[in-house]
């Protein structure tokens, strides 16, 4: 079985970046980058199919020259290989275009199955899995806890609102987004490290960005603070009447 996994370069988790001059982006001197984690468990689901059923792994990333620290993570993991899409460091792309630079590098490859994460640490939108499977005309399914490969097929485990779980069975080649924590997350070992350095990674350069983006970023800000106090005056039971509500039709808790 020959797996894609797309990933994502995001920043740290503590970081605390100050907002950019122009206000729609995030001012990102001297941050640190990681590997996003919803991608980082699309890669372990990848890991271990591959170890029960064998076959290839591959890492896949669309972004500048850092995110190749982020392939080769993923090569040390146990990745068998990995593909830089390369754009330009202030290269802005919407969902769309950034899904059409991954379709473009996974046609040639034909993998039988492709994962990501169910979402990116920093924006958060969720789209791109989905748009990707589109774009490849494959069928697909998101937020999965659990793969088993079937004679047929694939049988996923979906999880839903309230605790709830669905249980779909869907043909190769397909497409899944991937839910944290449905697996324990390895480390890159140190023999996993020297081997990555002899893995192929290839770089195809991305071609430039056509017609203005589907989606623009208009502003980012940082949420605002606010501190209010009421008095409440009367009898016990009144003021007890104003608390119930006040949490019922402000604070909307009961």
């Amino acid at each position: 079985m020959k797996i894609i996994v797309a990933i994502k370069q995001v920043p740290e988790r503590d970081a605390q970046p100050p907002i950019a001059a122009g206000g729609r982006w995030i001012d990102d001197a001297g941050l640190g980058y990681t590997i996003n984690e919803p991608d980082a468990y699309a890669l372990e689901e990848a890991l271990q199919l591959k170890e029960k059923h064998g076959g290839e792994v591959i890492a896949l990333s669309a972004g500048p020259e850092r995110v190749a620290s982020a392939l080769r993570e993923a090569l040390a993991k146990g990745a068998d290989r990995a593909i830089h899409v390369r754009t330009g460091e202030d290269a802005q792309r919407d969902t769309l275009a950034l899904a059409r630079l991954l379709a473009d590098a996974i046609r040639p490859e034909s993998p039988d199955l492709v994962l990501t994460g169910l979402q990116s640490d920093d924006l958060g939108l969720g789209q791109t899995g989905v748009i990707l499977a589109e774009l490849l005309g494959i069928p697909h399914a998101t937020i999965i806890m659990q793969v088993e490969v079937t004679p047929t097929g694939l049988r996923v485990k979906r999880e839903l609102e309230d605790g709830f779980f669905q249980n779909i069975e869907m043909p190769l080649p397909a497409l899944l987004t991937i839910q944290s924590g449905g697996n324990k997350l390895r480390y890159a070992t140190l023999m996993g490290i020297k081997k990555a350095r002899s893995k192929e990674m290839r770089t195809l350069e991305a071609p430039a960005s056509a017609g203005p983006p589907a989606l623009e970023l208009a502003r980012i800000y940082l949420p605002g603070k606010q501190k209010r106090t009421r008095m409440l005056t009367g009898t016990p039971a009144e003021i007890a009447a104003q608390l119930v509500e006040a949490l019922r039709t402000e604070v909307r808790v009961l």
